[in-house]
């Protein structure tokens, strides 16, 4: 079903639709069970995951590359993408950190995608990219070994997203927060570690990259910023980071290619020809 059709607001849909899931995955594995088997994860790291904020504000290029297989509005992208392969040649091709959609029924994506791509040699920073509103799926991140996870405004409720990202930096994981309209903005004092703005709107999923544009005077100077969906060339990579955005999240205009590396690859070659004075 294309929900872009339905007379409804998308994300109102898919929330309804993950706190069902959340509450099956509750039955199926309490919380007290997941937070041992995640304490049991950390006990036995080496060391913490990677800084995705750290990445980002020392990256020439910024690019997250992100593990899309399916969106709501336009179907399945690449319904054979392996997270074994992908997300490695993404690594291999430049990226500075990766992004991984975990949600299944709309987006056709698993948790066990995160873990298929660490076995795989991914050591770079992982995005858990979800529509988190449980503290739950916190710990479902932090098991499948997520460097960072998503916490989205228009889906919390200010006090909620607080609470959330304190329990993600206590598990050794930082925060992207996503806001789209000024409305949003005061979740910005929340301080999280990366401030996102998402060009697409989620009640719609019509994509406006100038959002980000309009946006960026409103963020914290010093924080570190995000562009969100529907950049597609590296002239618009190269505005963005003169409007001081230290990162940008791409994953459809990859995950179409035949060879979604191989893209990337492109891509960040073309970008270091655009920054060269």
């Amino acid at each position: 079903m294309d929900l872009q059709t339905e007379n409804t607001d998308i994300l109102q849909t898919i929330v309804a639709h993950k706190q069902q899931e959340v509450d099956e995955w509750m039955r199926f594995m309490p919380p007290r069970q997941l937070m041992a088997k995640v304490e049991e994860r950390m006990a036995k790291e080496e060391q913490p995951p990677a800084s995705m904020r750290k990445a980002l504000l020392q990256s020439g290029t910024g690019i997250i590359a992100e593990f899309k297989r399916k969106s709501p509005s336009k179907g399945w992208i690449k319904r054979e993408g392996r997270a074994g392969v992908i997300p490695m040649a993404y690594q291999q091709a430049g990226a500075t950190a990766l992004s991984i959609l975990t949600d299944n029924h709309f987006f056709g994506g698993y948790d066990e995608f995160i873990s298929e791509a660490r076995a795989s040699g991914v050591t770079l920073p992982i995005l858990y990219k979800n529509f988190i509103i449980s503290e739950y799926q916190l710990l479902q991140a932090r098991f499948c070994g997520a460097s960072a996870v998503l916490l989205i405004a228009a889906d919390l409720l200010k006090d909620d997203c607080r609470t959330l990202i304190h329990m993600a930096h206590q598990l050794g994981m930082e925060v992207l927060l996503e806001m789209h309209g000024e409305e949003e903005l005061d979740y910005a004092d929340l301080e999280p570690d990366m401030y996102g703005i998402n060009n697409r709107n989620l009640g719609t999923f019509i994509t406006d990259v100038n959002n980000s544009f309009r946006m960026a005077e409103r963020l914290p100077k010093d924080g570190c910023k995000v562009s969100e969906s529907g950049i597609g060339d590296p002239d618009t990579v190269m505005r963005l980071r003169q409007a001081g955005f230290n990162g940008f999240l791409m994953g459809e205009h990859f995950m179409k290619a035949d060879n979604p590396g191989d893209e990337l690859a492109r891509f960040i070659g073309q970008l270091k020809q655009h920054a060269q004075p």
